[in-house]
């Protein structure tokens, strides 16, 4: 007899992977977009963002979130059809071994494992921004004026909040996704009104952003430097749509959910996002106030200003849950990337990190792991503050290029006519037709571009000294080397699945095929 599990395990595309299903496949379609726009989160990304963007090229910056949108989507457009194809865990980790090979998979997942744990640690310091405003007590540290107060305060927050994510992580994906979801849906309902409530009480008109207002004036580069430097604010929110992919193996119906859930919640964080941006700017009392253009300030600055009595205090605390359900995400996503490479062997101690729970069927070491490392990494930011700020602008790096290890190798696989699979159009499954290759092509020049303006060596984003400015090559570099010396000098020789994974029907696949 054919159960609905059968129908799922067939629809998985695990078969692909030579992969047996082992976790809880129980994720609806909301859970599935609430994955990815909690990851992206409206709400954390833009609140904790809009100060560097705004204080480096002014209103007009607001140009560089439609201009990053066009490219993001392209991008998640060749995701849609490997999701659709292929819905599994640590998504991109396993197209780029699928679609490349087995060196281009494991530096891809490599990049994107170490960069969404330090990812994890830079959005938990979001609570800093937040909760002292809601109340003074959660300044725990000082009273915020003294050197460190504000940081040490912020690593406090942020341990407690991992813990957190840890312990749901590790009890498993439904209790994970129930808060998620509903998390999601207060966020969204927030930020429309909170989107309503700043177009209510507008001030200036939509030609604030057509001007300069002196930005970037005397600069080298002019106001494309100044503007160049700012869209980095826009870059460094509209990713992590993938995330609804890499809970492909806990989804119901994945090959149908996971496409649709990677473009509403690109498409939703953009309009949504980009109204509370634009009516903000519109909204603000004072453009030339310098606090817009600081993190004690930023875009709460403008809500509390805007919003009369306790209201500006609901809205950061729906804030604050954006936060948490963001946090959640970006552990989750990470939990199923380390489970992913573990089964491949790809990982040291991969049988450990790879153990499923038998009760919760969940990965349970990995979510402890990965908590650890994070909560260890914002201790750095007590005492260096500038080194995590640059931690945190090459992790978003790192994510670009582990994008690029899959539509890299996915446009060369178009131009040779091997994408895509008939069996999407024939199955009624996501497919891009003949839009597919001039979309690749944009997917790959958009984040060959993007990679290099974020990495681009300036004092104004990573500060100095030398190994500051350029610490997107230093740090990567290095990150890289350790990665591959260990790959080169351990992992190439017991690569492949573990046992404990493997398809029963699986036969072994020859070098360079997935395994």
């Amino acid at each position: 007899m054919t159960t609905q599990r059968d129908i799922a395990v067939g629809d998985s595309g695990l078969g692909d992977f030579g992969y047996k299903e082992s976790l809880d496949r129980s994720l609806g379609k909301f859970a599935s977009f609430a994955a990815g726009v909690s990851y992206i989160s409206i709400l954390t990304g833009t609140f904790q963002l809009f100060y560097f963007g705004f204080g480096n090229a002014g209103p007009a910056y607001l140009w560089s979130w439609p201009m990053v949108f066009v490219g993001q989507l392209a991008v998640a457009l060749c995701f849609m059809e490997l999701a659709a194809k292929y819905p599994v865990a640590g998504s991109v980790y396993n197209w780029a071994k699928l679609l490349g090979s087995r060196i281009v998979g494991w530096t891809s997942g490599w990049l994107m494992l170490t960069a969404s744990i330090v990812t994890l640690s830079a959005v938990v310091l979001a609570l800093q921004l937040n909760l002292p405003r809601i109340w003074s007590g959660f300044q725990i540290v000082g009273d915020g004026t003294g050197e460190y107060d504000f940081a040490t305060n912020a690593v406090i927050l942020g341990t407690v909040m991992i813990a957190f994510t840890t312990f749901i992580n590790a009890y498993g994906v439904r209790l994970m996704a129930r808060i998620n979801s509903a998390g999601v849906f207060i966020e969204l309902i927030a930020a429309v009104l909170i989107a309503v409530i700043l177009a209510a009480n507008i001030t200036r008109g939509p030609e604030v952003f057509f001007s300069t207002h002196g930005y970037g004036a005397g600069e080298s580069g002019g106001y494309l430097g100044a503007f160049l430097v700012a869209s980095l604010a826009s870059g460094y929110v509209m990713y992590g749509f993938d995330t609804a992919s890499s809970l492909g193996e806990e989804t119901v119906e994945p090959r149908r959910t996971a496409p649709k859930a990677i473009f509403r919640a690109i498409l939703a964080s953009f309009v949504i996002g980009g109204a509370i941006l634009v009516f903000a700017v519109m909204a603000a009392p004072d453009l030339d106030d310098p606090l817009l253009g600081s993190p004690e300030g930023s875009l709460q600055y403008i809500v509390e200003q805007v919003m009369w009595g306790p209201l500006g205090t609901i809205f950061l605390i729906c804030i604050v849950i954006a936060i948490t359900v963001c946090s959640l995400a970006v552990h989750a996503a990470a939990i199923r990337l380390t489970f992913a490479m573990a089964r491949d062997n790809a990982l040291p101690f991969g049988e450990k990190l790879a153990r499923v729970h038998p009760k919760h069927q969940t990965p349970v070491v990995p979510a402890i792991a990965i908590g650890v490392l994070a909560a260890l990494i914002l201790v750095v930011n007590i005492g260096q503050p500038q080194i995590f700020t640059v931690l945190t602008s090459i992790a978003i790096i790192m994510i670009y290029l582990a994008y690029l290890m899959v539509t890299g190798p996915l446009l060369k696989k178009r131009l040779k006519g091997e994408w895509p699979p008939p069996d999407l159009k024939e199955g009624g499954y996501f497919t891009m037709g003949r839009w597919g290759l001039p979309v690749n092509i944009l997917a790959v020049v958009w984040g060959v571009g993007m990679a290099l303006n974020l990495a681009w060596p300036r004092p104004e984003v990573y500060g100095t000294p030398w190994y500051n400015t350029w610490g997107a090559f230093v740090y990567i570099g290095a990150i890289l080397c350790l990665g591959l010396l260990w790959y080169g000098m351990k992992g190439r020789h017991h690569l492949g699945t573990l046992a404990s994974h493997a398809a029963t029907s699986r036969t072994a696949a020859p070098e360079g095929e997935p395994s």
